[in-house]
């Protein structure tokens, strides 16, 4: 059997053992050719509160593990991400629709993660304090419990390993509830590469579902922290619950990344790193560059060149290797970008390159004419479209990046000390000077600020134990203490 064979989860879920879902069970469709490669199991609410209440006793004995028996398990399923990373890049283009470059890059952070969060069990816990008592006082880190870990669709594999793999690290349980379109490379990989590296039974249970399922994880008692990854709509739903129930909750929302050109920046570099930035994996990242703000200077010579790379990128089946962009991941939003392309040009845009779209492939796009109040500029479009607005001082370039509700990534292009400037005044999570604003590393902080959600909850040492543990004080006294009652 392979890591992936069918035979064990077609149209299971993972509670204690593989087993059939409360919710039935989805086909798994092949964006790109329409064809059915599986299915799989969809929970319910009640398949939820099992899996809730299960996970939390498994994650008693789990925390009382020894560091290195937990790091053990954590370098064992880095190990295994590297050796079956053909096997699961091949459902991540198929089910997903991403290049096999970007599946490449999808199975590398995975193993990243895990040898990273391999540290935390033996990362210091905690930090000795002052006290005015004849005692030793400590702030020190414990397990946050049972973590329900939400991931979307578009890099399935990585937005759910940041989460589980320091969560488990440091002594946890994990719901994990992926998207139904990509719950095989985001969801049913994670639980195989964990079960073959020797976690035990019940500290990570697969839950895909819809809305109802996502409540459910949320809202269920034991659970005491959810890392959600998804739309903003969805992740002020989420927070809002969380909440409600007195749960900590890490959003890492949507973003309408800018990326700034400045005066004297070499053009034809900028623009395939715009290219890169708005076009990689469709668009449909978080991080993806949403708005080219280009130095009056160059902006005649920017869209000329970058509208000549749009023409010519190939768009069709990533499985043929041959292609720069695969496919939409499904109808609904593809003709979301569809719309919000004929509305900007309603509102004033020109399309330079691109603008059409056969099926759930659509051209690579660059608009021009576009207003800070054009639809292209204001939303969140999550395709492989590039508008581009020109400034003429860099005050009005601050005031450009900043003018969103939006705070994920910003990317500057060319005078580094003119960026490190402008990387002082804008409003972000990431900044990323002489490069495009789509960026990860399994050891670097990661999120936003405004509608991208509420600051730094992945990646790194700091961020890690911030999100998945509790701070506990304890004191000790070598005997006790004199109280005057």
């Amino acid at each position: 059997m392979t890591l992936l064979d069918p035979a064990r989860w077609d149209g299971r879920i993972k509670l204690d053992t593989w087993t059939e879902g409360g919710g039935g069970a989805s086909d798994v469709v092949e964006p790109a050719t329409g064809g059915v490669l599986g299915s799989v199991g969809l929970a319910s609410a009640d398949d939820v509160r099992t899996a809730a209440t299960t996970a939390a006793r498994a994650q008693e004995d789990w925390a009382a593990r020894s560091p290195e028996d937990r790091a053990t398990v954590l370098r064992r399923a880095g190990d295994l991400w590297e050796q079956h990373a053909a096997e699961i890049g091949d459902w991540i283009v198929r089910e997903g629709g991403g290049l096999p470059t970007k599946a490449g890059l999808e199975t590398h952070i995975a193993a990243n993660e895990c040898y990273e969060a391999a540290s935390l069990p033996t990362h210091p816990q905690g930090e000795v304090l002052a006290t005015n008592d004849a005692r030793w006082s400590f702030a020190r880190r414990r397990p946050a419990g049972v973590v329900t870990v939400i991931a979307p669709f578009n890099f399935p594999l990585i937005l759910s390993i940041r989460s589980v793999a320091p969560a488990l690290a440091l002594g946890n349980a994990v719901l994990l509830k992926p998207d139904p379109r990509t719950a095989v490379c985001g969801g049913v990989a994670l639980v195989r590469i964990f079960e073959e590296a020797g976690l035990p039974d019940g500290l990570l249970q697969l839950l895909p579902g819809g809305a109802e399922v996502g409540e459910a994880a949320v809202s269920a008692p034991e659970v005491t922290v959810v890392s959600f990854t998804g739309s903003t709509a969805a992740g002020r739903a989420v927070g809002e619950l969380a909440s409600r129930h007195l749960k900590r909750v890490h959003l890492e929302l949507g973003g309408n990344n800018a990326l700034v050109v400045l005066p004297g920046a070499d053009v034809a570099a900028a623009a395939s790193a715009g290219a890169f930035g708005s076009y990689l994996h469709q668009g449909q990242i978080c991080m993806t560059t949403g708005r080219h703000l280009v130095h009056e200077s160059l902006v005649d010579e920017y869209v000329a060149a970058l509208a000549e790379k749009a023409r010519t990128l190939p768009v069709g089946d990533p499985a043929s290797g041959r292609v720069a962009l695969g496919p939409i991941i499904d109808e609904l939003q593809a003709a979301r970008v569809e719309s919000i392309v004929a509305r900007a040009v309603e509102a004033g845009a020109t399309v330079e390159a691109g603008g059409t779209r056969e099926g759930l492939f659509f051209a690579p796009t660059v608009l021009t004419g576009v207003t800070p109040d054009n639809p292209a500029y204001v939303e969140e479009i999550f395709g492989p479209v590039a508008p581009v607005v020109s400034f003429a001082t860099t005050d009005e370039a601050v005031a450009l990046v900043n003018d969103s509700e939006y705070g994920l990534s910003v990317g500057i292009l060319g005078d580094v000390g003119e960026a490190m400037k402008i990387a002082d005044r804008v409003r972000s999570g990431k900044v990323h000077i002489n490069e495009q604003t789509v960026s990860d590393e399994a050891n670097a902080p990661f999120g936003g600020t405004g509608a991208s959600g509420n600051g730094s909850r992945f990646g790194g040492a700091a961020a890690n134990l911030e999100a998945f543990t509790e701070v506990q004080w304890l004191t000790v006294r070598p005997g006790i203490a004199p109280y005057p009652f």
